[in-house]
């Protein structure tokens, strides 16, 4: 009975959170006013925009800080779908050349930075501020998630490669290497024999966050790759179609 009651408590948990809720709303209204997207590009935004609601305003995110377990549901669904779906779901006529982006959007400062906040939040220390400090995790934590991915994934699966900073193999490579902290950190917190937060959680539920952490990383990882192969492999077939364009024309004019 008590725990059906505690299972109740949870689904009935939900929230408004503006402090997330706002600025999605501006964002989706400038992209449905200024955004030049294709059918299949506002089906990858809206698919991210609406992951985000449902960990953030659900019981997911109402209880995050209660269970570890749910944290980590949002930590994953945030940091390895919300950023790769807005990333495919970016407007054609989005390029920005400032210096800002240009500079969180380098491949390796894009890449450390996405790695140490996927770690750096799981450590006992920061871990612990955060969740003893709500206004952290509203303000901080979240707002990171959907920012760090997001600059780690534009430039590994942006559909158009135009201004593309990494070549398809990188991209591979570079989501095959993050594959490495991601489940690795999922691992040893879920191997730990004893809490890692001073028995905030219990120990079942932290082993189940450790899990989720550990085979989701490599479930979702495995999606995205396969996203880049496709790329990787749709990028040679234009490049040979060009050399052989080249060729004819080399041919048409030597005939000539």
């Amino acid at each position: 009975m008590e725990m059906h009651r505690e299972a109740f408590n949870i689904m009935s948990s939900w929230q408004v959170a503006p402090e997330i809720v706002l600025p999605l709303a501006a964002v989706t209204y400038l992209f449905h006013r200024f955004g030049d997207a294709s059918r299949k590009q506002k089906m990858y935004f809206f698919s991210g925009i609406a992951s985000i609601a449902v960990v953030v305003n659900s019981p997911i995110g109402t209880r995050a800080m209660d269970y570890f377990s749910l944290h980590m549901v949002q930590h994953i669904t945030m940091m390895m779908l919300t950023g790769p779906l807005l990333v495919l779901g970016t407007p054609t006529n989005f390029r920005p050349s400032g210096k800002i982006f240009h500079a969180l959007t380098q491949p390796i400062v894009s890449w450390v930075s996405y790695a140490a906040l996927m770690i750096g939040v799981h450590l006992p220390g920061p871990h612990l501020f955060i969740m003893e400090h709500p206004w952290a995790h509203k303000y901080l934590e979240v707002p990171l998630y959907i920012a760090l991915p997001y600059l780690f994934y534009y430039n590994l699966l942006d559909r158009t490669l135009i201004n593309r900073r990494v070549t398809p193999a990188i991209a591979v490579i570079s989501l095959f290497l993050m594959m490495v902290p991601e489940t690795l950190t999922g691992f040893f917190i879920y191997v730990s024999r004893g809490s890692l937060y001073n028995d905030m959680y219990s120990l079942n539920d932290q082993r189940r966050g450790g899990s989720l952490m550990w085979s989701g990383a490599m479930i979702i990882d495995s999606i995205w790759m396969s996203f880049a192969v496709y790329h990787w492999i749709k990028s040679e077939e234009r490049k040979s179609v060009e050399i052989d364009a080249e060729i004819a024309a080399e041919r048409a004019a030597h005939n000539g």
